[in-house]
């Protein structure tokens, strides 16, 4: 057995800054429960200072995140920290992650402070974190582009102060693999009293050396690791979970350590994020990507069927991927579909279960094999959706190159139902018309795109549509055999956010 690495997840709070990648308080629960089930050791919920909603969304979280550590970022202000506490102090296990910038860069254009006053800075915010919770994080902004000598100074200020963790982050990603190991191995060497906490890093994939980066840290020394499930975050993203861990994993006589994180759990991990940001993972995505256990030259076939090692460093089991084989049918009873949801890592409860059990059947009516992404997929669709103040309750297209597109629906509108007809270029715009003049919407459609769940010529279509209305955006996603259905369905799932967020803005009004 290695030392322990603690994996620090951020997908909540740097990965939802990926574009796009905005999550509701449910679903970021949702996901915080799964990553407390996956084994990382911190999750990091939100920026609770930067809006009600942060607030309330790291509150939550809390309060079903039972073995993680539950962190919430504050800038080095009285302010931000105690807003963090208050949204942390019902957390079974909490941490504050104070953070301020040390790059000349920085300081100079961005925070307008000098050197001694960024030192008082950190000394001050690390002290009263400390006050609230003994375990108290520090990030240095920029590390991999201050000057060493005073990211030194910074580094033994924050720990004399009280930080347990000390981060250090390449927050523009600029660094390179050797560079980064020779700054981890320099502040273990002068930082007089570094050994009383625990050294951090988190590398941003600009240059796409993310993964990189953070193995040469910890082979340099580095213990704990800030990572987001798919690699998602601000502009080129962050080191990516999956790519970090199996790494370690697949080299472990290499790095020689060890995480907490259940491997086989990795892949339904990442697929769960992939369905509530409406991102689907790129087919060459290493680990977790379509591409990444398939073989098309004959050389490489060849030798995967007489040994999978020849080209199979790692199995699909071993990062949870199952394979795309039946697993349920109309006659399947509701422990069948339970079973296989839990393995998929979703535990519901009775009443959800009938939901799903019911749809099941349904849409075993409409195909003849179900597969568990359609499985997944239904759980998404009818369990784990914002709730609706539009709803499609009936839908008929018309096309051909001998008819004009025409689209006749009726939705329910918060508890009235209204029925509307409307034409277009094409099946999917006659639709998106009449729900817009239904609704009394016009968004701009930025994004529209179709995926099959599955294969075959009766698999689900999986629609994303991205919509803007007023400065503000929403993903929506819906699926369904008929892909006309699931671009109406994933329409109205867009809108539906659209309207949260107005109802969330008049709240926080209020």
């Amino acid at each position: 057995m290695g030392e322990k690495i603690y994996i620090f997840d951020t997908t909540l709070r740097d990965g939802e800054q990926s574009p796009g990648a905005t999550m509701n308080i449910e679903e970021k629960k949702r996901l915080a429960r799964q990553l407390d089930r996956l084994g990382v050791d911190v999750i990091e919920a939100g920026f609770p200072a930067a809006s009600d909603g942060d607030f309330e969304a790291v509150r939550e979280i809390c309060k079903v995140v039972e073995n993680a550590q539950v962190a919430a970022l504050a800038r080095a202000s009285n302010g931000d920290i105690d807003r963090a506490w208050e949204s942390i102090k019902g957390a079974k296990y909490p941490r504050i992650h104070t953070f301020i910038a040390t790059s000349d860069i920085h300081m100079q254009h961005k925070l307008g402070m000098s050197r001694e006053e960024v030192i008082a800075a950190v000394k001050r915010s690390v002290s009263r974190a400390r006050s609230y919770v003994h375990n108290v994080e520090f990030s240095a902004e920029d590390a991999s582009r201050s000057e060493w000598d005073f990211l030194v100074q910074v580094v033994e200020t924050a720990i004399e102060a009280g930080a347990t963790t000390i981060n250090i982050p390449d927050t523009v990603g600029y660094a390179q693999p050797q560079e980064f190991a020779d700054l981890i191995r320099y502040l273990k060497k002068n930082v007089k009293n570094i050994d009383n906490a625990v050294l951090s890093v988190h590398c941003h994939n600009d240059l796409g050396l993310a993964t990189a980066n953070t193995l040469a840290a910890i082979r340099a020394g580095a213990r704990q690791v800030e990572v987001t499930l798919c690699g998602i975050g601000e502009r080129a993203g962050n080191a990516a979970l999956e790519e970090v861990v199996m790494a370690l994993y697949v080299r472990n006589s290499y790095y020689n350590v060890e995480t907490n994180i259940k491997k086989e759990l990795i892949y339904p991990t990442c697929r769960l994020l992939s369905m509530i940001i409406g991102m689907p993972i790129p087919a060459y995505k290493a680990i977790i990507g379509g591409n990444a256990f398939a073989h098309e030259a004959g050389i490489h076939q060849h030798g995967v069927l007489k040994n999978r090692l020849t080209y199979e460093i790692m199995t699909p089991e071993s990062i949870g991927r199952p394979p795309s084989e039946l697993v349920i049918g109309k006659h399947s009873g509701r422990h069948a579909i339970q079973q296989q949801l839990e393995q998929l890592g979703y535990r519901l409860t009775k009443e959800q279960l009938d939901i799903i059990f019911q749809a099941v059947k349904g849409l075993a009516d409409k195909k003849a094999q179900i597969f568990l992404e359609d499985l997944e997929a239904l759980v998404l669709e009818e369990i784990y959706r914002i709730p609706d103040k539009y709803k499609l309750k009936y839908l008929c297209s018309v096309s051909g190159n001998m008819a004009i597109p025409t689209a006749t629906l009726k939705i329910q509108v918060d508890d009235q139902e209204e029925q509307i007809s409307e034409f277009g270029v094409g099946p999917v715009d006659a639709v998106f018309n009449a729900i817009s003049k239904l609704v009394g919407k016009q968004p701009k459609l930025l994004k529209f795109s179709v995926n099959a769940i599955t294969g075959g010529t009766d698999a689900q279509g999986e629609v994303t549509v991205k919509i803007e209305e007023g400065g503000k955006t929403a993903i929506g996603r819906g699926s369904d055999p008929d892909i006309i259905v699931a671009s109406a369905k994933a329409y109205i799932n867009a809108l539906n956010r659209l309207a949260r967020k107005e109802e969330e803005k008049i709240w926080a009004r209020v």
